[in-house]
């Protein structure tokens, strides 16, 4: 695994006005979003997007994005001219299993985060995310877990659907999920859980999560409700949406009413 890190102004003068904001605005929690991208041309053009709504949101942010080593390349091209500061991370196994990939996508930033003890709040953002800029204000204020309602938006689908917490005021009482795992974009937390457990009442003696701090993390929020933050109070708006996209295959020597159908998954 290797990871790039960069910061891409938009101008000289930019970097200094940045860094006098830093200094005004101490103690200001960083957040960090996560982003895993599969290697789709189409997800590329969404990548540009969130990048964009990235850009409106106040420092400090940083973006980590990780992909295979093998597309990283036009990957760093897009991150270069974002204005954001960013760490780009490439792995080089192989995967058959699309969440496989996903989740080794989700371990290996959450690796970097512990190896580096980068403090501040972790937010896994797909590209195909849509954000009221409101949320990540929101979400710089979690002391330890934050979770909140997402809409869930597809083509196939004639109604949108909210899954996520069920909330009493600031509180986090139960779960509307179904028989669904905890979506990866309806929770944050510290980062500081990952090395430092104790702080937040988690015993130090857990078995070793390193190679699956995904899990380690949905368990947690899932497991204690009193530290979950909701957000916004009351979960009485939503604030993000997701898009459901379907990921392009590469172009096969296949039939063409094959092919179609693969596409209108």
């Amino acid at each position: 695994m290797g990871f790039f890190t960069g910061f891409a102004p938009t101008s000289t003068a930019s970097v200094h006005l940045q860094e006098e904001e830093t200094e005004l605005v101490t103690r200001k929690n960083l957040i960090v979003i996560t982003t895993m991208r599969p290697d789709d041309r189409i997800q590329r053009v969404f990548m540009r997007r969130l990048a964009n709504t990235l850009k409106l949101v106040p420092s400090p942010l940083l973006w980590i994005v990780v992909e295979p080593l093998s597309d990283s390349s036009r990957t760093a091209a897009i991150l270069r001219e974002t204005g954001i500061m960013y760490r780009h991370l490439v792995y080089r196994e192989n995967f058959t299993d699309p969440e496989a990939e996903v989740d080794h996508q989700g371990n290996v930033a959450l690796s970097h985060i512990e190896h580096h003890h980068l403090v501040g709040i972790v937010h896994f953002a797909s590209v195909s995310n849509v954000y009221n800029l409101r949320f990540f204000e929101e979400i710089r204020d979690i002391e330890v877990f934050g979770a909140w309602p997402i809409a869930l938006v597809s083509e196939g689908r004639r109604r949108v659907l909210i899954e996520g917490p069920i909330c009493r005021s600031s509180q986090v009482v139960g779960w509307n999920l179904g028989d669904k795992n905890l979506h990866i974009s309806a929770f944050a937390f510290n980062s500081s859980i990952l090395w430092d457990p104790e702080r937040w009442g988690r015993p130090s003696s857990v078995p070793d999560t390193s190679q699956d701090s995904i899990k380690f993390v949905r368990q947690v929020v899932l497991e204690d409700e009193t530290k979950l933050r909701a957000i916004p109070p009351d979960c009485s708006n939503v604030l993000m949406w997701h898009v459901h996209i379907p990921v392009l295959q590469p172009r096969q020597s296949i039939p063409l009413q094959q092919n179609q159908s693969q596409y209108d998954r």
